[in-house]
């Protein structure tokens, strides 16, 4: 019974450790791939899109923000000419995500409606 026990406690550490260390790499690892940002960005492009609908947002504050939401789009798209996305890159990108984040939510819960 005792060496059952802690054979599936060391079985379960290694695995623990396992996935921890997948985690890491995965996270720290550059490349051209960078689908937490093309999420973020889909999600941010419905936010916009039922603000529309929904006439919380004038055509002008969409301009502005569609306009911000390709500026994004060409900066990660810089970001991956030379074949790799740095951390610093991604910081940047997120850091421009999230000012856009910003002035989505401010932009739908002003006073000023579509027509």
């Amino acid at each position: 019974m005792n060496k059952l026990y802690s054979f599936g406690l060391t079985l379960c550490l290694l695995f623990g450790m396992t996935i921890i260390v997948a985690a890491q790499t995965e996270q720290t690892t550059p490349g051209v791939h960078t689908p937490v940002v093309k999420a973020r960005q889909k999600r941010q492009s419905t936010r916009i899109k039922r603000g529309v609908r929904s006439k919380e947002l004038t055509k002008r504050e969409t301009g502005s923000l569609m306009k911000n939401e390709k500026e994004i789009r060409e900066e990660k798209r810089e970001a991956r000419a030379d074949g790799t996305v740095t951390g610093a890159e991604r910081k940047e990108i997120q850091k421009d995500q999230n000012q856009v984040s910003r002035k989505i939510y401010r932009k739908k819960h002003n006073d000023r409606t579509r027509k």
